[in-house]
């Protein structure tokens, strides 16, 4: 396995809260830093969280104090918790290797409205 296997998007009211997971390989994982990035059509995808091997941890201005980035060493996860869902969140949502992605997987969808 190359591409990494997102999965815990869905459809949530403003306010609501998601936790997004990663599955990366252990090759992938193990030695990069890793990153949630997300792209909204006719739009370029953009990171919006990152952590490095060591735990250290980087935000995108909009999503500080809403969202947390963590990363599972034992099991190669990468996972996004959003808190404080806003409808301009709405996207799509890849994992990947931060700075420079590998191969993208088909990401996971998140849908913010009431």
């Amino acid at each position: 396995q190359v591409q990494p296997v997102e999965s815990g998007g869905g459809l949530v009211q403003p306010g609501g809260s998601l936790r997004l997971s990663c599955l990366a390989s252990r090759s992938i994982f193990r030695f990069n830093a890793m990153g949630w990035y997300r792209q909204v059509p006719g739009k370029q995808r953009e990171l919006v969280a990152a952590i490095t091997t060591a735990g250290g941890t980087n935000y995108e201005d909009s999503v500080k104090g809403r969202f947390t980035i963590s990363r599972d060493s034992a099991k190669n996860t990468v996972n996004l918790q959003m808190n404080s869902l806003k409808p301009e969140d709405t996207a799509v949502y890849y994992c990947n290797v931060v700075p420079n992605p590998w191969s993208w997987g088909q990401g996971t969808q998140v849908t913010v409205s009431s």
